[in-house]
């Protein structure tokens, strides 16, 4: 890696959206920003797509990514949870293909595997492990940017280490 890799790592979600913008160099990590969207449990749902909609362009465009990380989804109890949650990926993956930003997704297990070497790694585990990497003075909250960040990690470790990107 020669050039610098700037990556927008997403941890889908509809109440909250978390996201993390690390850029690698060839020996080195840094943190760019992170955060999260939130959106209100009141609000029509279409009101809410759209807030994850502009909040999300404004961030792509502001820190201009060069790739992107998105979790990917897996199993959830309640069914409604899994619908809303499938519809704010579907405005992440369309935000993301609109402003022509490369799209890699990772299931939970292999951003556990890339951040701590253990698939089954607990979020105190996964967090600890992000502030010591980037060089953070407070662990990252809230945990949904947290994710976000250990999304964008996995993305550089398999950019480093290829076998395991899939790009969509």
């Amino acid at each position: 890696m020669s050039d610098p890799v700037r990556v927008l790592g997403i941890d889908p979600g509809f109440g909250t959206l978390g996201y993390g913008i690390i850029e690698a160099r060839a020996s080195r990590v840094d943190l760019v920003a992170y955060g999260a969207i939130k959106t209100e449990s009141g609000e029509p749902i279409p009101d809410r797509l759209l807030k994850i909609y502009d909040e999300l362009e404004a961030i792509t465009r502001k820190y201009s990514p060069h790739e992107s990380a998105v979790e990917e989804l897996f199993f959830f109890r309640n069914v409604t949870t899994a619908i809303e949650v499938g519809e704010a990926r579907g405005v992440i993956l369309l935000v993301l293909r609109r402003l022509c930003v490369p799209i890699y997704e990772y299931t939970p297990h292999q951003v556990k595997m890339a951040v701590t070497g253990y698939g089954k790694a607990e979020k105190g585990q996964i967090q600890r492990t992000l502030k010591a990497f980037l060089g953070m003075s407070e662990t990252p909250k809230p945990d949904d940017a947290a994710d976000a960040l250990a999304v964008a990690w996995c993305h550089i470790s398999s950019r480093r280490f290829p076998g395991g990107v899939r790009n969509v």
